[in-house]
């Protein structure tokens, strides 16, 4: 039997004995409701901030992106901010079920977090999702004085789906923008659509996040799109990744994901990418905003912010010292 953590098998009892029907056999707009009602019971409260304010990203497909900033000084300077995408399968989660860890990176790093929602499914089905995030990149990048400062590079960061989107910007879009891509932060990632054994059956039941519930959200997601392998869905299939810039990969021990998590992070260390990869014994998916109900999980997140400080530092220092002489 794998190792779980007490705090974690705590939480696996309570919701194993809750009443009701599994996410997978409801509604999306269910899920969505259990999902922020999840949020108040086992997240950690979003703590003080110099500065949240909430705006819009205009999309070219008519819609505006809701998004969030947060910041840690009430005078930020020019520097590195995180794009946070959030997850939920690409069906349910927002800015609020995602608020607290947003406020905790930004409070951590002492770095502006951006928090970007996107159109869910099944109302917007794939490539909604990936376009909206890449509209969001594209926006940040050309008009960082929205955010209140320059900006010197561009984190994407996500968990979960959000970790499948940051993936994909960051494939798509470094070395195109004017503002650099200077690290990922891949949290749980979903980076591969066809996979169906290892920790996927593995760990598909009683650990939170099931293999029906992933069935669930890409049926949702992807609807009658053939090809689950394309660029915008399985980052792992991806030809190559050399060039791209460093990447913290994080994942858990007894999630689904958890070998889609490894083998992308292996795929960046074979392409020659500075990878920090960090993978927490006993703990679930989804974990990072469990934080209340899983106290373990704060160390975890610590732990990636500081390996995400390095690679960020080895990453920027060289390029402001240049722009210095």
């Amino acid at each position: 039997m794998p190792f779980v953590r007490p705090d974690v098998a705590n939480l696996l009892a309570m919701l194993a004995s809750a009443p009701g029907p599994k996410m997978e056999e409801g509604s999306p707009d269910a899920a969505r409701a259990m999902m922020l009602a999840m949020k108040n019971l086992t997240e950690r409260p979003r703590g003080d901030l110099a500065h949240v304010r909430d705006f819009t990203i205009p999309s070219p497909h008519g819609h505006a992106i809701p998004a969030r900033v947060y910041s840690a000084v009430a005078a930020p300077v020019p520097g590195p901010v995180v794009v946070y995408f959030h997850g939920g399968g690409w069906v349910i989660g927002d800015l609020d079920t995602h608020d607290s860890l947003c406020a905790e990176i930004a409070r951590v790093l002492g770095l502006t977090v951006v928090s970007v929602d996107y159109r869910l499914a099944p109302e917007h089905r794939f490539p909604a999702a990936a376009e909206d995030a890449l509209t969001a990149m594209r926006w940040l990048a050309t008009t960082p004085r929205a955010i209140g400062h320059d900006i010197t590079g561009l984190i994407p960061a996500g968990d979960s789906a959000g970790g499948n989107l940051a993936a994909v910007v960051t494939q798509q879009l470094h070395g195109e923008l004017p503002v650099p891509v200077v690290a990922q932060w891949l949290i749980y990632p979903g980076v591969d659509m066809t996979a169906t054994e290892g920790s996927m059956t593995e760990f598909g039941e009683g650990h939170l996040l099931t293999s029906a519930g992933m069935v669930w959200f890409m049926g949702h997601y992807m609807g009658s799109e053939p090809d689950l392998a394309h660029a915008y869905a399985s980052p792992l299939h991806a030809a190559s990744l050399a060039g791209l810039p460093p990447a913290m990969v994080f994942t858990c021990g007894l999630d689904p994901l958890r070998d889609q998590g490894r083998a992308y992070a292996a795929k960046l260390i074979a392409a020659g990418v500075d990878v920090s990869f960090l993978e927490a014994t006993g703990q679930i998916h989804g974990c990072f905003t469990l934080r209340a109900a899983i106290p373990s999980t704060q160390a975890d997140l610590h732990a990636c912010l500081a390996a995400l400080k390095l690679l960020v530092g080895e990453t920027v220092a060289p390029a402001l010292a240049e722009a210095a002489e």
